[in-house]
């Protein structure tokens, strides 16, 4: 078996979150609001596949380029920092309270366990986050 065939982790979170997902999506594709809860952005942010983008925490920076994007219900970038190479997924599903959102990071290697234990406590704490930046949103 190949490094290729090899079988990878992944993460979701789910929040059934009382925004439509019109607001949402604004929350995820507006670069200050995306600094409001997620990590500084270093480029400016279009959701249009093959957009390429960076954004930094205090642990580094992250490579990003759009691989696609349907306005209110699905954006899915790659995500490659220090050797890890990923792809996060967002969708974006009305619901009568207003939104289903899911967020999928795949593609952690067995070896990459520290990439995988950090991403699986940051992310809770991201749509958390996301959250509270909705609820001040106009």
């Amino acid at each position: 078996m190949s490094d290729s065939d090899a079988e990878t982790l992944s993460i979701v979170v789910e929040r059934e979150i009382s925004h439509p997902p019109e607001k949402i999506w604004r929350a995820l594709t507006e670069p200050h609001f995306l600094e409001e809860w997620f990590m500084k952005m270093q480029d400016d942010f279009e959701p249009a596949p093959g957009h390429r983008f960076r954004v930094t925490a205090d642990w580094g920076v992250v490579h990003c380029q759009v691989r696609a994007a349907e306005p209110n219900r699905r954006l899915t970038y790659s995500w490659d920092t220090k050797d890890l190479v990923s792809t996060v997924t967002w969708t974006l599903t009305p619901t009568e309270k207003g939104t289903l959102l899911r967020m999928e990071q795949t593609g952690f290697r067995a070896d990459q366990q520290p990439y995988y234990r950090g991403a699986t406590a940051a992310w809770p704490r991201l749509l958390a986050a996301l959250e509270e930046a909705l609820e001040r949103m106009a």
